[in-house]
Order: structure tokens, then C-alpha cells, then sequence
């Protein structure tokens, strides 16, 4: 499990990035890059990083359902996940 200070901190550049969107995309397409320089260094929507939603893992983030591989192995072995089976051929 990751620690809470950085989920904390991901969910802090999440806001950011919602809260400045706009304005960005405003001062994009403007062009005024000098205004865009003094905005939260944060609130750039590339800054964000996928993380499971159960325990915080940063890696093998399965996108569809939002959790990392390892709870997604998880959870479909106990039959918690709709319509996911286990392979088998």
C-alpha cells in the first residue's frame, strides 16, 4: 500500500488540475505562454499519475477498472468482478 501522503498528493494535483483547466486551455490557445508559466506547476494535466483506487499501487493499472493488477487478481478469483472470468483453454 502506497503511503497516505502520496495519495494525498495525488488527489491535491487532481483538484488542480480541474480547477485550473480552463484557463489553461484559454491560455494555450492565446499563445500567451508567458501567463501560463506562472500557473501551479501542478496543475498541468500530464503531472498525473495513475494509481489503484484500493491500495495506491503506481504500476499495472488496469485503466477499465481502475485498480492494479494485483487486486484486479484478486477480486476476479472471488467472483467480486461482473463478468469477468478466469481463462482457461
Amino acid at each position: 500500500m502506497a503511503s497516505k501522503s502520496i495519495i494525498a498528493r495525488e488527489v491535491k494535483r487532481a483538484r488542480l488540475v480541474a480547477k485550473y483547466a480552463e484557463k489553461r486551455k484559454a491560455l494555450k490557445e492565446e499563445g500567451n505562454w508567458l501567463e501560463l508559466d506562472k500557473l501551479p506547476k501542478n496543475s498541468a494535466k500530464i503531472r498525473l499519475h495513475n494509481r489503484c483506487q484500493l491500495t495506491g499501487r503506481p504500476k499495472g493499472f488496469v485503466r477499465y477498472f481502475g485498480i492494479s493488477r494485483n487486486v484486479f487478481r484478486e477480486l476476479a478469483s472471488y467472483g467480486k468482478l461482473p463478468g469477468v472470468t478466469k481463462a482457461s483453454w
